[in-house]
């Protein structure tokens, strides 16, 4: 997740600030339409003037509006940037990179290599696509700059989609995890035919419910860098129950499992997902020029990650690996229950952060006479009533690895490689050699060819799990 970044200009809705952790994943659009009605969420201010704080590798930046348009100075160095990137590509597709290796085969860390080389370069193209229009700001924004308002529409529906699907998952990852965190409480309510563990993520979500009705947004942004400590935290764990733990490396990993490389595939491009928070990551750069060196940095490391990640889980679980690496862990250890908690408060941290894009969105189209009371319900009714949604969704749904295989192969391969490329070359048509065509050209072949067979893949079983569930 990067850190928040906030631009408003006063009279263009169209203009958004995006972060997200996938997460996920936050992605906050401008808090107003006009210079009137900037102070909807202050409740008193209208002056043309608003200061935005948002944490930015440790620094503060101010926000402040002057006559038309008001946009924070950009004062994120290399280093900031590369932070930001990587803390916000890991989070929650860590957890399944054992389990995708071990079912892939070993040599499927060749595909995840692969992937990650793909979307560093795709990232590299959407800084293209900025230096082009700057008054391109963010992930829609390319795809208007390059297909006008249906761009705008196709990418929004996906990003939204990507949101929902992914908090899905987190709160799968919540009730799997939960029960371990909770050994021994038993909770039974005779009028209620609910399971213990299901009783807790019920728990768990409605304790996490009142910030979807923070009246003030900016205010959640803390909660980004609460992720990304709790990402660390999982994949530190993990390497000291390798070196101290007493669990011995060297499990048998397969060579290649052909039929699961679809579904795999969906597991660790979902594990890359973060494009969306690109824009954002190099508008606030000191020096955007740097900022392929950004991603090709950014990548590079948390591909490192994932490979190490995926062969120490793989190596000391084998086959017994869960579709989670912390579901594995022995529960006796200091560091397991560490990783289970960091595992279980990473969706609580999540839900406002990913639902602000939503909040946003729907307070453009509420009545402009609305007071600010008034907005804040119906905002938060709206964000509690999709939360419920989404948590009946992940009770009746508990299939983690194929709900995360869906969300990376259905929608997360055409945000990170199938739309960057096609914008680049709407773009720039007839400007780039037939080398750069070509090889874009492939990439999108090559992401649909994913994209559908992972998709199939990955439903499939998904269906097939329901139905033994149902079954049972």
């Amino acid at each position: 997740m990067a850190s928040l970044r906030c631009w408003s200009l006063c009279p263009k809705p169209r203009q958004v600030a995006t972060e997200s952790v996938h997460g996920a994943q936050l992605a906050l659009q401008r808090l107003s339409r006009r210079c009137e009605t900037c102070d909807v969420e202050a409740g008193t201010r209208c002056k043309c003037r608003e200061e935005a704080v948002a944490q930015d590798g440790g620094k503060v930046a101010v926000v402040e509006v002057k006559g038309e348009e008001r946009r924070s100075e950009p004062n994120s160095s290399f280093a900031h940037s590369v932070i930001n990137m990587v803390g916000m590509l890991i989070g929650l597709g860590q957890l399944s990179t054992p389990y995708a290796l071990e079912n892939g085969g070993w040599a499927s860390v060749f595909l995840l290599i692969g992937l990650g080389v793909m979307c560093a370069y795709t990232a590299h193209i959407i800084g293209r696509c900025l230096d082009e229009d700057s008054g391109s700001k963010t992930y829609q924004d390319i795809g208007e700059q390059a297909f006008g308002v249906k761009g705008r529409v196709i990418a929004s529906t996906f990003i939204y989609l990507e949101i929902f699907l992914a908090l899905v998952s987190y709160t799968i990852s919540l009730s799997d995890n939960l029960p371990l965190v909770f050994a021994g409480v038993h909770l039974h309510l005779p009028w209620l035919h609910l399971s213990a563990t299901q009783l807790l993520t019920i728990i768990a979500v409605l304790v996490a419910l009142p910030s979807l009705w923070l009246r003030d947004l900016s205010s959640i942004s803390f909660l980004s860098f609460a992720g990304i400590i709790m990402s660390l935290l999982i994949f530190g764990s993990v390497v000291c129950t390798a070196a101290f733990g007493g669990v011995n490396l060297g499990k048998h990993i397969p060579v290649l499992q052909l039929e699961k490389i679809p579904a795999v595939s969906g597991l660790y491009m979902f594990s890359y997902a973060g494009h969306i928070v690109f824009p954002n990551i190099y508008t606030a750069m000191k020096g955007p020029s740097s900022f392929t060196k950004v991603s090709v940095t950014s990548f590079a490391v948390v591909t490192a990650l994932y490979v190490a990640l995926a062969f120490v889980g793989a190596s000391l679980f084998g086959p017994a690996v869960s579709s989670q690496i912390t579901l594995s862990m022995p529960p006796h250890l200091v560091v397991s229950k560490v990783a289970l908690w960091a595992t279980v408060l990473t969706p609580v941290t999540k839900y406002a952060l990913e639902f602000a894009p939503f909040a946003v969105q729907l307070q453009h189209h509420l009545p402009e006479g609305m007071g600010p009371r008034a907005r804040m319900f119906v905002r938060g009714a709206v964000g509690s009533a999709a939360l419920l949604v989404i948590l009946a969704l992940a009770l009746s749904v508990p299939y983690f690895q194929y709900v995360l295989s869906l969300t990376g192969s259905l929608v997360s391969v055409a945000i990170c490689v199938i739309f960057p490329c096609a914008f680049y070359l709407k773009i720039y048509w007839g400007r780039v050699p037939k080398s750069t065509v070509t090889l874009n050209v492939v990439l999108m072949v090559t992401g649909v060819v994913l994209a559908v067979v992972g998709t199939i893949s990955s439903a499939k079983s998904l269906v097939q799990s329901i139905q033994r569930g149902h079954a049972a």
